[in-house]
């Protein structure tokens, strides 16, 4: 969060992610928040346990390696996307990459199983909210897309592609 109160959402994580791991290598205090989208469980890992874990075994500080650096991969994506792509292109992207990740098929094309509002699309993208509000009422009346509730269905996932532009959607996997 900036000092003017503007947000940007780095990660969506999933149930069994971790996160604050960097808090844990650093002796400085966090500088980042975590925010729940839904109802969530924590687990809470003291710093000196979690160092005493890793000494204890070893293969573990090779995970939190590979974690940092597949996160690290995801962020500097994001960047790129920020500096090479218009805001238009932006949400077309995420669009497709919540289609990939969270969809589902229904009649009517890919239903999107993750309840966001346009100012976590935002967020997420670098823009403001009335600014995505806008580009999704726009894909909406091309009929690209359409709304059940609070959830996107991507109807026209061709289209989407277009708009987004000519980089593939990010290929990074954790595994």
């Amino acid at each position: 969060m900036s000092e003017e109160g503007r947000e940007v959402t780095l990660a969506l994580l999933e149930p069994g992610d971790i996160f604050g791991e960097l808090e844990v290598l650093q002796d400085s205090p966090r500088d980042t928040l975590a925010e729940a989208l839904d109802d969530s469980q924590l687990c809470v890992i003291q710093k000196a346990q979690f160092l005493s874990m890793i000494h204890r075994k070893p293969e573990y500080s090779f995970r939190l390696i590979k974690l940092i650096g597949f996160r690290l991969k995801k962020i500097e994506n994001r960047v790129e996307d920020l500096v090479f792509r218009d805001v238009h292109s932006r949400v077309a992207l995420l669009l497709l990459q919540f289609s990939k990740d969270y969809g589902r098929a229904v009649p009517e094309g890919i239903q999107i199983d993750l309840k966001v509002t346009h100012q976590e699309i935002a967020n997420l993208i670098g823009s403001i909210r009335e600014t995505v509000s806008t580009i999704l009422g726009e894909f909406k009346k091309e009929s690209l897309i359409t709304f059940e509730g609070r959830k996107i269905i991507v109807v026209r996932p061709d289209l989407l592609k277009e708009k987004a532009g000519s980089f593939p959607i990010s290929s990074v996997s954790q595994e």
